[in-house]
């Protein structure tokens, strides 16, 4: 559900309660995106370094388990965003987070750690770069929305293909599209914050709520920011 459908979901505010200002509002949000960050990285280092991942790794199916939980929990909340509690859209953020974290350690199997710690750096400034201007810019991002599904349609095509084709010496093409994509999906997502706010500023427990929604755009943004830069310029054991 995208603001805009919140926004004619609830129409009127109601009666004008506490106002948050936008500053406090999009502080929050990015406060939780980090928070999210933090677990997963918490949950991957604990799971590589006690070697719990390898529990998961000569698991039959562990992994596509876990995936399809992950795109559980997203659609779910996604979906039921308006009827669930605030505090059951901050558990479901964090169950994504940690068992995005679970999935995650495997990376630490493949890529050496120094390389990871360096492209964590790097995701960190193009990040806060591309979310500087999507909050500042005065220019509607949301003409982009197209243009953005069309690049996850051909990204998942390519990766569901993958899975059957040999498209190995395709693959530096796809990642240099998904870093490209994730980079214009972070400015996106972050001057969506500004119009959840402005949707709900009178609206305490839905502000909230679509703050932890967005604070879960963000976060899937630098995740596969991350992983796409991993893929092209990480360096393997």
């Amino acid at each position: 559900m995208d603001y805009q459908e919140m926004n004619q979901y609830y129409g009127a505010y109601g009666a004008a309660q506490e106002y948050e200002p936008l500053s406090r509002y999009t502080a929050k949000t990015f406060g939780w995106m980090f928070l999210g960050l933090m677990t997963t990285f918490l949950v991957a280092m604990f799971g590589y370094v006690t070697g719990l991942i390898w529990f998961v790794v000569v698991t039959p199916f562990a992994i596509p388990v876990l995936g399809i939980l992950e795109l559980v929990v997203v659609l779910y909340m996604s979906s039921r965003i308006t009827k669930v509690s605030v505090g059951t859209a901050r558990v479901l953020f964090l169950t994504y987070a940690v068992l995005n974290g679970v999935v995650f350690s495997t990376y630490f199997l493949i890529y050496a750690l120094t390389s990871m710690i360096f492209i964590f750096g790097a995701t960190a400034v193009f990040f806060g770069v591309m979310a500087a201007i999507g909050y500042s810019t005065r220019a509607d991002l949301s003409s982009l929305r197209n243009f953005l599904i069309g690049g996850l349609v051909f990204l998942l095509a390519f990766w569901v293909l993958g899975m059957f084709i040999n498209l190995q010496q395709f693959e530096l093409i796809a990642c240099t599209v998904g870093i490209f994509i994730f980079l214009v999906f972070t400015a996106y997502d972050t001057q969506k914050i500004k119009s959840y706010h402005q949707a709900f500023a009178y609206d305490p427990q839905m502000a909230k709520k679509a703050s932890i929604f967005s604070a879960l755009q963000i976060y899937l943004d630098f995740i596969n920011l991350f992983i796409y830069l991993l893929r092209v310029l990480g360096r393997k054991k």
